[in-house]
């Protein structure tokens, strides 16, 4: 573990882990992992980095609305206790939720069940279907926002 990871205390990774796996649980049907599965655990907690503070935050405020660490409870409390956190909503909410779904999204095993390749675009490429550019008409139609560069 890096140490990065090593700033969130034992109680608050596994809440962590159980509020991944409340966020987006495993399917069986799509046969995908949920984002307590190890591997995209071990992949939130390697690239926390900056996110460090605010996902602990939102771990502190999930653990004082629970009442208790989220992993100390039973499925009913915990999902209680999500459905409050969502409620209370905030950026450290937004940043804890943001983490846990890039790190999901890039699993290779979630990406394949999409019907993709796990492969970085470059360098050969996605392909992209063409789509409606006219839904960028009102944004094209409106004026300037920005300041002029002196001299150009």
């Amino acid at each position: 573990m890096t140490d990065i990871a090593m700033t969130l205390t034992s109680a608050q990774r596994n809440d962590l882990l159980v509020i991944a796996g409340l966020i987006i649980p495993a399917s069986a049907e799509f046969k995908v992992p949920g984002a307590d599965d190890p591997a995209i655990q071990a992949d939130i907690l390697s690239t926390l980095g900056r996110d460090t503070g605010p996902v602990a935050e939102a771990l502190n405020l999930l653990a004082r609305l629970a009442g208790a660490p989220l992993a100390e409870l039973d499925e009913a409390q915990r999902e209680n206790a999500a459905s409050r956190l969502r409620e209370a909503g905030g950026p450290a909410v937004a940043t804890l939720s943001r983490v846990v779904l890039q790190c999901y999204y890039r699993d290779d095993r979630v990406v394949r069940s999409l019907g993709l390749e796990p492969r970085p675009p470059h360098p050969i490429g996605h392909v992209l279907e063409d789509g409606d550019w006219s839904l960028l008409d009102s944004v094209r139609a409106r004026a300037p926002f920005w300041r002029r560069a002196e001299g150009g």
